[in-house]
């Protein structure tokens, strides 16, 4: 599962580009992801998290 959130799994979703004349297309929405230096037990390691576990408070940020 690439391209995913590593605290909540968010990833990639998929659906059409709508134009006006109805025609469909595939396209993606893929999530704000950052990699960031996160606090995992005792120990730090190097995380994708989504930016909505960043805001939240749900991961630790080392220095």
């Amino acid at each position: 599962m690439a391209r995913a959130c590593d605290v909540c799994g968010k990833q990639r979703s998929v659906g059409h580009n709508v134009s006006h004349a109805n025609n469909k297309s595939k396209r993606v929405w893929r999530p704000n992801l950052q990699r960031v230096h996160a606090r995992v037990g005792a120990g730090a390691k190097r995380l994708l998290v989504c930016t909505r576990c960043l805001r939240s408070g749900r991961v630790r940020k080392t220095a």
